[in-house]
């Protein structure tokens, strides 16, 4: 009885690295521990995101490499803070709840949301060579790579919009080493401060043969969302004292009926995140290798970082949702990776990885049941809570072979199988409520459900590449894949269904006839690849991609409708089940065409990248509900195009001063009408929907149409290794639309600008400086959750006096963090 939305937008960060897209004779390799410290504005990054080692200069294909210094420099702790740093890639921070979603190239259809994501499925995301499925906190990280477009012919995961790589440094037997980081900080309109302290540590074991490398790191980041409107009593305390059929007239009361009813919480938005990673090395010798990996994150928060646009008078940092809402994420890891030399002939690498992830959260239900609008506001002390919790469970398996024997063709061949599981529970209480209707159900459980899924998906991919000259390649690949997907599920209503299927009270019923979809979905199909660049000079190069990618279908979490459901429609009762049409979704495909061209003038001096793109999009995987019980579902919506272009560039102005700088225009709009593409309750007393249709040039939500950024880094030399560095970054976040073409009451987020610095006295053994984040101190809406049509709205429970003015707290706010100024310090032994 949830709707969930996927959502994506945008946060401004600081230093640019680099896009690259031209070809090389380069070497087969696998990751190795890459540690090294480059300086600002380096051209030489060494990346891995072709399957081969090579400058970024001369990557095959158009990718974005961020060093493990400008993760340092810029404070990037997850990938929500990646965005500035990558043209054409969007992330939204909704808090540490979520994860958050990355939207590459404005390929995004759904909704934004207030309470972020924790799945993503349009890109593929890679810890060295293991898919994720999950995020981890970016510590001892050697770089991130991001590769525009799809990539399923390099990649097990098929992709539909990009991949994400983050490169681990590895374990070396040649010494000990550790580093040791640690931050701590005051945040405005927080009562406690907030600090991060990690340490990475390197221990040779046996020369040449073993090493054992343990990450670890401790996340207190502070809130600063105040929930002072939690019900002392749910079920007996009064949630909104002051009813009015005039959403203006109505409050939370005075101070005394504030007392009497409420108890507040203060900042209840904090981070407490632990995570660790650990790799045991085995190496035979230099041609036989493994690495022995094991991850965990938890992470652990109080409420969402959320405001209500100031219903009921409420401030900006405030959220007054009635229940307390803490989440719970526990993420594990466990990765074989075996790499072999075969015969100098090919390497062949094997990456076996199963991941889980648990999630508990509980969430203030009230506002969606008021405005499923089924009369509940008739009980002057309604108020509902939900408890969910899901796993996620993938197994995978990626066998490769790239070729080592040189010439002018080289290859890359690939097989990949994965195993995906979902289970989720929900539970939604109305405290009081039984009593109140003369219901035998003590427990005051209004509805329950579970939900059972399993896709499978088996691929081959494959490229080519072709140097018909030192300057000038041509590549092809080719993909394969074939899936299938299964669901089951049920649902129950024990407190109140018409008395159509009333349970007894303490029981719970599952009817067996509810299954989302007796029989396994599946389908198949190729994705492929051409790709041409040529090298006029070391200062100049070109090149020119068309490819293809995908996205895999499956079926709705939602149990299927039954008779008996029809029976509840037809009385006019609830129901919470997905008609024959929203039952599955289909894949859906996407055609990428770029050019680009990457420059070096005045002896390197000034260095840019241009790039154009075109994406057509069809058969939309679109975030929709049910029109029975607007749950949450996927369906195929229409077509769509994504095109624009993404600029970078370094100047340096002095050997001491460099000036870097990111730009990028989107324009993702729908280019055939949609169909009921967006579904809304009736703001009016009834169970109707309302279906708004989605035309071409409606704009797709949840990415921005023009974002940049521009930074100075000045170093002085102090001697000895030692230096005094000074660096300012401003960036800028476009506006976004929170739904397609802002159909069905969908809002525009405004743009913002955020500036940071810092100042840093560095040696070869510590650093140590001062750094200031969103140094104005700037608000802003980072997404927003439902639509604008509950915003103010008031229910009156069909009519009745005791239940009039009941003010929908359902329509919230995302917001930046705050200011944030601290100190940190790193050392290296």
């Amino acid at each position: 009885m949830v709707t969930t939305f996927s959502r994506a937008a945008l946060l401004g960060a600081t230093m640019l690295a680099g896009v690259a897209a031209m070809p090389a004779a380069a070497q087969t390799t696998t990751e190795t521990a890459v540690t090294t410290s480059e300086p600002v504005g380096s051209d030489e990054i060494v990346v891995t995101g072709s399957r081969r080692s090579t400058t970024l200069q001369d990557a095959p294909i158009n990718i974005n490499a961020v060093t493990a210094d400008t993760l340092a420099r810029a404070r990037i702790d997850d990938v929500r803070s990646l965005a500035a740093f990558t043209p054409g890639m969007t992330v939204v921070d909704t808090g540490p709840a979520s994860t958050g979603t990355i939207v590459l190239r404005g390929i995004n259809s759904g909704d934004t949301s207030s309470d972020g994501n924790n799945a993503n499925n349009t890109i593929g995301v890679y810890l060295g060579e293991v898919p994720l499925y999950l995020d981890f906190k970016l510590i001892d990280i050697a770089r991130v790579e991001v590769l525009q477009g799809p990539q399923g012919t390099l990649y097990g995961l098929g992709t539909l919009a990009g991949a994400v790589r983050y490169i681990p440094n590895r374990p070396t037997t040649d010494r000990f080493s550790i580093d040791v980081h640690g931050r701590g900080y005051a945040q405005s309109h927080s009562e406690n401060p907030g600090g991060v302290g990690d340490v990475a540590i390197n221990v040779p074991i046996l020369e040449d043969h073993i090493a054992f490398r343990t990450s670890t790191g401790y996340y207190r980041n502070a809130g600063f969302i105040d929930y002072n409107n939690i019900l002392q009593q749910p079920g007996v305390s009064d949630p909104q004292p002051v009813r009015s059929a005039d959403a203006n007239a109505a409050s939370l009361g005075t101070a005394a009926q504030q007392a009497a009813n409420f108890r507040r919480e203060k900042d209840l938005n904090y981070e407490r995140t632990f995570t660790t990673r650990n790799q045991l090395l085995l190496e035979y010798n230099p041609d036989l290798k493994l690495y022995l990996t094991y991850a965990h994150q938890q992470t652990k928060t109080g409420g969402r970082q959320a405001n209500i646009a100031g219903v009921l008078g409420t401030g900006r940092y405030e959220a007054p949702f009635r229940y307390e809402e803490p989440y719970r994420r526990n993420a594990n890891l466990y990765a074989a990776e075996l790499n072999v030399n075969v015969f100098d002939f090919a390497q062949l690498v094997s990456t076996t990885a199963y991941t889980e992830q648990k999630n508990r959260d509980v969430g203030d239900n009230t506002d969606l049941l008021l405005d499923l609008d089924y009369g509940y506001e008739a009980f002057p002390e309604f108020s509902s809570f939900a408890n969910n919790q899901q796993r996620y469970k993938q197994f995978n398996e990626e066998i490769r072979l790239v070729s080592s024997h040189g010439g002018p063709f080289n290859w890359v061949l690939g097989g990949f199988y994965n195993r995906q599981k979902f289970h989720s529970d929900r539970q939604e209480y109305v405290p009081g409520f039984a009593g109140f209707a003369g219901v035998n159900r003590p427990d005051d459980l209004e509805y329950i459900s579970f939900v059972d899924t399993k896709t499978t998906e088996k691929a081959v991919y494959g490229e080519g590449t072709l140097h018909i000259t030192e300057a000038w390649q041509v590549t092809g690949g080719l993909r394969y894949y074939k899936y299938d997907a299964e669901a089951r599920g049920g649902s129950d209503l024990p407190l109140l269904s018409g008395g159509l299927r009333r349970t007894p009270f303490p029981l719970i019923q599952f009817a067996p006839e509810r299954i989302a979809s007796p029989d396994p979905v599946s389908a198949d199909g190729f994705v492929w690849k051409a790709n041409t660049s040529y090298k006029f000079s070391n200062d100049l190069l070109v090149y020119g991609t068309y490819s293809t990618g995908y996205r895999v279908g499956g079926v709705n979490r939602v149990p299927a409708c039954t008779p008996s459901d029809y029976a509840a429609i037809a009385a006019g009762s609830q129901a919470l089940c997905a008609l024959p049409d929203e039952i599955t979704f289909s894949p859906d495909k996407t055609r990428n065409m770029e050019v680009g061209v990457r420059a070096a003038l005045f002896d390197k001096r000034i260095q840019f990248t241009l790039a154009g793109f075109r994406v057509n999009w069809n058969g939309i995987q679109v975030p929709s509900t049910t029109i029975n019980g607007a749950i949450g579902i996927t369906k195929n919506g229409s077509k769509a195009r994504s095109q624009g272009i993404e600029f970078s560039t370094t100047v340096r102005v002095t050997p001491e001063f460099v000036v870097q700088g990111t730009y990028s225009y989107v324009d993702a709009k729908l280019t055939r009408r949609a169909p009921a593409l967006v579904v809304v309750q009736d703001p009016g007393p009834g169970f109707d929907t309302n279906l708004f249709d989605g035309e071409p040039g409606d704009r797709l939500p949840g990415s921005t149409k023009n974002s940049g950024s521009i930074q100075g880094t000045y170093t002085h030399p102090l001697g000895d290794g030692r230096s005094i560095e000074a660096n300012w970054a401003t960036t800028y976040t476009g506006s976004v639309f929170s739904r397609v073409g802002l159909r069905g009451f969908g809002t525009r987020i405004p743009s913002y600008v955020m500036h940071r610095a810092a100042v840093t006295y560095r040696t070869d053994a510590f650093d140590v400086g001062l750094f200031a984040d969103n140094i104005f101190d700037k608000y802003a809406v980072t997404s927003v959750g439902n639509d604008r049509s509950s915003l103010n709205r008031v229910r009156d429970a069909f009519g009745s006096v005791a239940g009039q003015g009941v003010v929908e707290r359902f329509y919230a706010q995302s917001v930046l963090t705050p200011r944030r100024v601290g100190v940190e310090f790193r050392y290296h032994y």
